[in-house]
């Protein structure tokens, strides 16, 4: 495994280039590069250390085949251009970008670079060399609410979100939706925080939220913090992108766990075969990127059943929480009774669902 930071990475690409054109192939069992960049740290026991978890997957299954690199704290913004212009230059083959907050910088260093293969995680613009992929959390958040709406006793239930964009939107709904189906007058208060990991913001935000009432808070952000917050406060939670039951053995009830290792062997099998061409991945239950983790001992048995029915519901396809009628924050008629929506609808959401109270 080799560890790149922004400095050192930077550095050896001018020394790179500095050197004389040596020429030939390199040779066959030379291995190929492959490199990803994180937005947080790989120590977040989230997001982050999920896609982590994921590379090392990759590597232990192709073995020798592949070298795979990581930058990790990379901003979701112009700074983000020479990291991935540094990987290039560095003789990476294929390059896996973590964050939503990728999508243009790497459709910008795709074109630089039309023979690297590039892999966007929850994006949505392709290229030639870009592929995009993701992964059904919402399905993960419709077990959450149906827990949630279940354990509640205040009838308020929280939900700290990071920025407004469709995968966030979406999992709130999901949630909502979720929750009413079993507690028909549960309320949703939410609060966005502009940041996927910021530890003290999302702690100040989980305050706000135990103090408007709320016994049953789950985050869509990095850390392990709502979490704690929650045990402090002997209220319920549950973790992201991984199991956090550590932190809080209390309030922990589940998480969802991102499990990306066999999507990233997958594509870096298909790059040494030559089968790789630009797609578009979304797996969920069925593929088993989307994974609940053990129940807290503490859960009552009738809610752990339900939490099972609707995994089971989500995998054999007799389930769907965005099924009909569902209607937004205004009342407005958003799917009708009996319809559901196609995965481009579910990708580009953008409006809230009735229930949902916040900015």
């Amino acid at each position: 495994m080799t560890i790149v930071t922004r400095r050192n990475l930077i550095k050896a690409s001018a020394a790179a280039l500095a050197m004389p054109y040596l020429g030939g192939r390199a040779m066959a069992a030379d291995p190929v590069k492959v490199g990803f960049i994180y937005l947080g740290p790989i120590g977040d026991f989230g997001w982050t250390w999920a896609h982590e978890k994921g590379r090392k997957a990759m590597v232990e299954a192709l073995g020798g085949q592949v070298e795979a690199t990581y930058v990790e704290n990379v901003k979701e913004d112009a700074s983000a251009l020479p990291v991935l212009r540094d990987l290039a230059h560095q003789g990476h083959k294929m390059i896996f970008t973590t964050s939503y907050g990728y999508m243009d910088q790497t459709i910008q260093i795709a074109k630089e670079f039309p023979d690297i293969k590039f892999e966007h995680c929850t994006g949505y613009k392709r290229a030639d060399n870009v592929s995009t992929y993701n992964s059904r959390f919402h399905q993960g958040r419709a077990v959450l609410g149906t827990i949630a709406g279940m354990m509640t006793k205040t009838g308020t239930i929280g939900y700290l979100g990071s920025f407004k964009v469709p995968e966030v939107v979406l999992g709130i709904n999901s949630f909502t939706l979720a929750a009413q189906a079993v507690n028909p007058k549960v309320k949703v208060k939410m609060v966005m925080i502009d940041s996927w990991f910021d530890p003290a913001k999302e702690a100040a935000a989980t305050e706000t939220l135990a103090n408007l009432g709320c016994d049953v808070i789950t985050a869509h952000t990095d850390s392990p913090a709502t979490l704690q917050v929650c045990e402090q406060k002997g209220l319920y939670g549950f973790g992201q992108g991984a199991d956090m039951s550590k932190f809080a053995p209390h309030a922990h009830l589940t998480a969802i766990e991102d499990i990306w290792g066999p999507y990233y062997t997958s594509r870096a099998k298909a790059l040494l075969d030559g089968s790789w061409k630009s797609i578009d991945t979304w797996w969920g239950f069925k593929e088993g990127s989307v994974v609940i983790s053990p129940y807290n001992p503490s859960l009552p048995k009738d809610v752990a059943a339900a939490a099972d029915k609707i995994q089971a519901g989500w995998k054999d396809g007799s389930y769907d929480v965005f099924t009909g009628p569902v209607v937004d924050q205004s009342g407005a008629e958003k799917i009708a009774k009996g319809a559901r929506l196609d995965d481009a609808a579910l990708a580009t959401m953008d409006w809230f669902v009735k229930g949902v109270e916040g900015a």
